[in-house]
């Protein structure tokens, strides 16, 4: 039985997608953040020392790095569906995009977060370096999508799961509306029946508005 430790309004929404893309059961347990701090509860430390989320178990086994777990599972669940194999042209498209999201597009985006609550001592970050790259990433994305509905092998794969909580934070935070493709390709993920399916068992997620 899969278990996935949830902490809502997180990253670990893509992981309930993934495995409702998947077909596999699993039961969510669901964890709040805190109210004032926003962090996760220390509830989660207790099933993996650094205390976030998404966390899956399996049969005795621990997985853990939104991204870790989406390429593992992608690979090893319905025949590697989701995934591009071994040897096919698209594969390293696949496999930058994966890693993409949080290696370098998810940086910007939260250091505008962290940022944004030193208020006007803040300011001069946020318009020489924050912003500016939060373009140069999002302007890079949109060029990318031009033509295309999906990031990699020109089919659904575990590489626009992965990459939707990028184009969900843009939207949360402000600013995607300027990019015409990542709102279009942030529908059509937000109009699969599975990411419909996902939104309900994993409780509240305003980022997915």
């Amino acid at each position: 039985m899969i278990i996935v430790h949830h902490l809502e309004e997180s990253r670990s929404q893509r992981v309930l997608w993934l495995l409702e893309e998947l077909g596999l059961d699993f039961e969510v347990k669901r964890y709040a953040r805190n109210a004032q701090t926003r962090l996760a509860p220390p509830e989660l430390k207790s099933i993996h020392p650094l205390g976030k989320s998404p966390v899956i178990e399996r049969d005795g086994e621990v997985f853990a790095e939104s991204a870790a777990i989406i390429e593992y599972f992608a690979d090893t669940e319905d025949a590697g569906q989701l995934a591009v194999a071994a040897g096919d042209p698209a594969r390293f498209d696949y496999l930058y995009w994966l890693h993409f999201a949080e290696g370098s597009a998810m940086l910007p985006l939260l250091l505008k977060l962290y940022v944004g609550m030193l208020g006007e001592n803040g300011a001069p970050l946020m318009q020489m370096r924050v912003e500016p790259e939060i373009d140069n990433h999002f302007s890079f994305i949109n060029t990318h999508l031009e033509g295309r509905d999906y990031f990699a092998a020109d089919r659904f794969t575990a590489a626009d799961i992965q990459m939707s909580f990028v184009l969900d934070a843009g939207a949360s935070r402000g600013g995607l509306e300027r990019y015409p493709n990542l709102v279009r390709v942030r529908k059509l993920q937000q109009a699969r029946p599975a990411y419909q399916r996902a939104l309900e068992k994993g409780g509240p997620y305003k980022m997915g508005q």
